[in-house]
Order: structure tokens, then C-alpha cells, then sequence
């Protein structure tokens, strides 16, 4: 397996992960994968990554700012979406790894993720590369008539902004 910066050629295969996500049930509020050019739009150009196996792209990790304000220009949020036949072999670490290092070497000072609690898999994944819980979002919306705790994890920089 080879991690490697994302590119537009990359869209299809990054949106078909994303839609495999959705279909858990448990990865995000939306129902459906967006155009790409609204994907796109809505992440940062910087730090996006994609994991290939065998030429395939299996999985993704990319940030979105959390704010446009200049106080949070250090802050953004991450994505980490896997395919459904490659979970559990260590691609969400290696993603996520490499979009931790990627957003130091772009001066970010804080990564935050918000998880469903239903969402084990994530909420590990994210402990073992270094967040930290700092709250919990009680039934802050429903997805296909389930209502979700959202937990919320951040990892602070120990380089950058210190």
C-alpha cells in the first residue's frame, strides 16, 4: 500500500469511498456523496491524501477548515474514509498519519474530528494517532430517523503553535 497526494483524477474513486461511507450509516450526517466540484470546493487544497493498493485508491484524508475567521486559520477539520474492503488492515492510521503530518508542515496548530459514538472504529482510530476526547454533542441530529451523540476529539500540535 502507497500513500500519495491526492489529484483530480483521484475524484471518482474518492467520491465512491466517501459514498460507501455514507451507506454505514454512522460515518456522517449526509446522505449522499456531493459533486466533486463542491467536494472540492469545500476542503483544503493542501493536505489531502489518498492510500493506493495495487493502483487502486482504497482510501482518503483530507482537512476542511473549520472557520474563515484569522483566529482559526491554524484549525481544521479532519475526513478519513476507508473502503469497505480494505477496514481493519491499518490504511485509516497510515491516512491519518500522513494528514497529521502534512497539516503540521502547513502550520496548523490544532486537528479536531467529530464522531458519531456509534462510530468505535473511528474513535480508535483517532485515539491511537493522538486525540483526545474533549466533549461530547448529545443527539445533535438524526440520520434515516436515528438521532447521534457526536463525540468530539482534537489533537494539538507538540510543534506548531507552541
Amino acid at each position: 500500500m502507497a500513500v500519495r497526494a491526492m489529484t483530480a483524477q483521484d475524484a471518482s474513486p474518492v467520491l465512491a469511498i466517501y459514498a460507501e461511507g455514507i451507506a454505514t450509516g454512522i460515518a456522517t450526517f449526509e446522505t449522499e456523496a456531493p459533486a466533486w466540484p463542491d467536494w472540492d470546493a469545500s476542503h483544503l487544497a493542501a493536505c489531502r491524501f489518498v492510500a493506493e493498493r495495487d493502483g487502486r485508491v482504497v482510501g482518503w484524508s483530507a482537512l476542511t477548515p473549520v472557520s474563515g475567521r484569522c483566529v482559526y486559520r491554524g484549525v481544521a477539520e479532519v475526513s478519513v474514509y476507508v473502503a469497505a474492503t480494505e477496514r481493519g488492515r491499518g490504511m485509516g492510521r497510515r491516512l491519518l498519519a500522513e494528514l497529521v503530518a502534512g497539516s503540521e508542515r502547513l502550520g496548523l496548530w490544532t486537528l479536531q474530528a467529530g464522531i458519531f459514538e456509534a462510530n468505535a472504529a473511528s474513535l480508535a482510530l483517532h485515539r491511537a494517532c493522538g486525540f483526545r476526547e474533549v466533549g461530547r454533542r448529545e443527539r445533535l441530529g438524526a440520520r434515516d430517523g436515528v438521532w447521534h451523540d457526536v463525540m468530539l476529539l482534537e489533537r494539538r500540535s507538540a510543534t506548531v503553535g507552541v
